[in-house]
């Protein structure tokens, strides 16, 4: 089949084929979650479960690919199903037409390889981080605001975004930096660059470190969290 092939050479073949096996939730279907979606699908990854409680409105069109003028209004996870559908109908999109909480998240997440976090509440982060631990799912973390990104691998136990975060119930800073079309794509690029090679078990990834991206400066810094 000739979807995968520019995939070979970067995969393996063997990897490449066992991409269809694995299975990726991915919470938030908006800036971040909608690239990481498209993303993840086109390259193969065969079993998606998009989460979304939210619907697309008219300030979403500069910067969620998922969004469209005439999918305003329409649930965000949903709309993730049908633009996949039409992108690659190999593989299985599971949409969640809810927010995650604290009631939820156990049993939305369980049985998956990997969780992408798209979300853009610090709090819902460490219930990621929180659930992901129980439940011994790697978690890829990302964050953007206006120039800014960031992005870390978080495995079961390293308890990463402790570190980044000092206070779970404080707001993020996308108000007021604002957030344009180019970050989440970058960030989301990021993000599922990690994904994969934890997957795959290949190459350095991002674990007990956070990479800081700058684009204003074009200043991109890794930090190593073990100092």
């Amino acid at each position: 089949m000739s979807r995968y092939d520019r995939n070979i050479k970067t995969l393996s073949v063997e990897e490449n084929e066992k991409l269809k096996d694995y299975k990726v939730c991915v919470v938030g279907c908006g800036g971040l979650g909608g690239y990481i979606i498209e993303m993840i699908g086109r390259l193969g990854i065969g079993h998606i479960t998009a989460v979304d409680g939210d619907y697309f409105s008219e300030s979403n069109l500069n910067r969620q690919i998922l969004s469209n003028n005439l999918n305003l209004t329409k649930n965000k996870a949903v709309e993730a199903k049908k633009r996949m559908e039409k992108v690659n109908d190999l593989i299985k999109i599971n949409p969640i037409e809810i927010f995650i909480n604290k009631n939820n998240v156990l049993d939305i997440l369980k049985e998956h390889d990997l969780v992408i976090d798209a979300v853009d509440s610090i709090e819902t982060r460490f219930l990621l981080q929180d659930a992901c631990e129980k439940l011994k799912i790697p978690l890829i973390h990302g964050a953007i605001a206006g120039w800014y990104g960031q992005v870390t691998t978080i495995f079961p136990g390293d308890r990463t975004l402790d570190i980044i975060y000092k206070n779970k119930s404080a707001k993020g800073v996308e108000q007021s930096l604002g957030n344009p079309s180019f970050t989440p794509a970058l960030v989301a690029s990021i993000e599922v660059s990690e994904a994969l090679k934890v997957l795959i078990n290949r190459g350095e990834n991002l674990r007990r470190k956070v990479l800081m991206i700058d684009l204003l400066y074009q200043d991109f810094e890794v930090l190593d969290l073990n100092q």
